[in-house]
């Protein structure tokens, strides 16, 4: 019988995670198929129960599911219980666990930006979705001293730092305005900056304004796409880099805890870059970044998953 795994989100179309995962089955010759589920919020307590189905493998969940679908699920992580979110859903019989595995995947990420190089303190990051707080949650776990939080809701970014109130005991977490000469102000002070918001996907516009951005800079975009935030920080002579290393390494993840087998890494690449270079840019079929970029699309973004 073919396995199922599914993507749970609303809405969801096509998807880079689909295409990477289903070549990862069939590298491996696991008689498993991706699918999307587009359900509303309404509809995503059944959609749950469906999963506990003995055909299922497990799930990916993205917006605007991350922190709803917790209380549905039997168990959590330790990643998914700090973050307050989940991506990825495997089986124990007929209880649900919950990961998030954007937390291994940004680590992956964070890595790959600072190099050789060594690890930086302090960071600001745009955003205060399901993405943004896998990136807090694992700059905290680095050891980052200092982490500034904007979101152009401010009581977004606010309710994310207090959400990590206790892990950051140790450490300055900071939510603040949204404006151009406080994040200036912020970046003058950070080696890191993180666009965990939609800004750029869709649309010729970067989040910040591009003189704000030094040569000093690493720029991690969680965006699978070469945006306008990234051509600018290349402009300047910053190190920038985008999204599909934390979505194939948080991919790789997911895939391992349905499987048990090593994830073929070389194989999930090929078939990201194949998606990417047929125009798909969004893991989830939907954009990616923060879910509060606008009043009026709360929920239009998110942050990679699965």
């Amino acid at each position: 019988m073919t396995k199922r795994v599914v993507l749970i989100g609303h809405p969801v179309a096509h998807s880079l995670s689909g295409a990477m995962q289903q070549a990862a089955f069939d590298a491996r010759g696991i008689d498993a198929a991706y699918e999307l589920w587009d359900r509303p919020p309404i509809d995503l307590p059944d959609a749950i129960a469906e999963v506990r189905g003995d055909d299922f493998l497990g799930a990916n969940v993205t917006i605007p599911h991350k922190e709803r679908v917790v209380p549905l699920i039997d168990r959590l992580t330790e990643e998914a219980h700090a973050t307050g979110a989940v991506n990825t859903i495997t089986r124990e019989g007929r209880r649900l666990v919950g990961h998030n595995t954007d937390v291994p995947g940004f680590s992956a990420a964070l890595d790959r930006l600072v190099g050789r190089a060594k690890m930086p303190r302090q960071a600001v990051v745009l955003g205060a979705g399901g993405g943004a707080r896998a990136v807090v949650y694992g700059l905290i776990r680095e050891g980052f001293t200092r982490i500034v939080v904007f979101n152009r809701h401010l009581h977004r970014a606010e309710a994310l730092v207090k959400h990590f109130g206790k892990s950051a005991a140790h450490m300055e977490l900071r939510a603040m305005p949204w404006h151009p000469s406080i994040i200036e102000s912020e970046l003058a002070k950070a080696k890191i900056l993180v666009n965990a918001t939609s800004i750029g996907l869709t649309s010729d516009e970067s989040p910040i304004p591009a003189e704000v951005l030094t040569p000093e800079l690493l720029v991690l975009d969680l965006i699978y796409n070469r945006t306008p935030l990234l051509r600018d920080a290349e402009a300047v002579g910053a190190i920038a880099q985008d999204g599909e290393t934390m979505l194939l390494h948080q991919g790789a993840a997911a895939f391992t805890l349905w499987t048990g087998q090593a994830a073929p890494l070389d194989v999930m690449a090929e078939a990201l870059s194949a998606a990417r270079a047929g125009g798909l840019r969004s893991a989830e079929g939907e954009p990616a970044g923060d879910e509060a970029v606008t009043p009026s699309n709360d929920e239009a973004a998110a942050a990679a998953a699965g």
